[in-house]
């Protein structure tokens, strides 16, 4: 059911922001894939991916597995990830395992995440203007 709330709001958002109905792309648990994605929309991962990802929102489920690069606007991550990401928006859930480097404009880490690497804020985001805004 929780997942049902969240499919629902992210749909109501998109749907708010007026975007059109996007259909994700789902790498289902049991799947295993080696190769890159480069130009997805929206991607959520319960299986396991072994080569980089290129994309508008990546979704790691609690039982998904990355390794590689990746570049996207907006990562949440409740599942493991070895490698780097540049993302404008982060989120770590509890149950996640990142391990590499990550370039950002916002975060957000639950307790219990386990981090291991670099965290750099993105430098156009840490461009202030002379009363200390970030500019964007």
């Amino acid at each position: 059911m929780r997942k049902f709330r969240r499919v629902l709001f992210l749909k109501l958002a998109r749907m708010m922001r007026g975007e059109k109905s996007i259909v994700p792309c789902i790498i289902s648990a049991g799947t295993h894939i080696v190769g890159n994605i480069t130009d997805g929309d929206v991607i959520h991962i319960d299986g396991r991916l072994d080569g980089d990802v290129i994309c508008h929102e990546l979704v790691i489920g609690a039982t998904g597995a990355v390794n590689g690069k990746i570049q996207a606007k907006s990562l949440e991550l409740y599942g493991e990830l070895n490698g780097s990401l540049a993302v404008e928006n982060l989120f770590i859930a509890g149950t996640a395992k990142f391990v590499g480097d990550s370039v950002y404009k916002t975060i957000a880490i639950e307790p219990g995440a386990i981090l291991e690497g670099k965290c750099a804020i993105s430098k156009v985001a840490a461009k202030n203007d002379n009363e200390g805004n970030v500019i964007e």
